[in-house]
């Protein structure tokens, strides 16, 4: 299992990792791993995160 960092979290998703702490905080990112004070991201749950908001046409809800 491959744990990523914040920082390269964000750089996979290209985002800022201000965007990815903000997320954390209102609970609506990627599921992430708390390693005593360390944040790390799963790469499967950063491919989960990004195939949920997949959509076919911009009149679809979005459940998420």
């Amino acid at each position: 299992m491959t744990l990523l960092t914040q920082r390269e979290a964000a750089l996979v998703l290209r985002l800022s990792t201000r965007t990815l702490e903000r997320w954390r905080v209102s609970g609506t990112g990627p599921k992430f791993v708390r390693l005593n004070h360390s944040i790390r991201y799963r790469q499967e749950d950063l491919a989960a995160h990004v195939a949920a908001r997949v959509f076919g046409s911009t009149s679809e809800k979005a459940n998420a």
